[in-house]
């Protein structure tokens, strides 16, 4: 099984972004995803951006994630 963590695109130069999210920030390849500009958010599999997505269903899944880490923690 493969996940990918939504990121928000601070910077980018060439095909590398710096990427953040919840104070976590990362330089990552956007060379899949060349349409992605900084704002946008983006799907991050092993340092790579798959996959550009909204806003909306970035924190969606933002907040499923912290679901399922604080129902892990019992």
């Amino acid at each position: 099984m493969c996940l990918a963590v939504p990121f928000k695109i601070i910077s980018t130069d060439g095909e590398m972004a710096v990427v953040e999210v919840n104070g976590l920030t990362q330089n990552i390849s956007i060379a899949l995803t060349p349409e992605a500009l900084p704002g946008d958010w983006v799907l991050v599999h092993a340092g790579y951006a798959i996959h550009k997505i909204d806003e909306a269903e970035a924190k969606e899944t933002l907040k499923l994630w912290e679901e399922i880490h604080e129902a892990s923690q019992y």
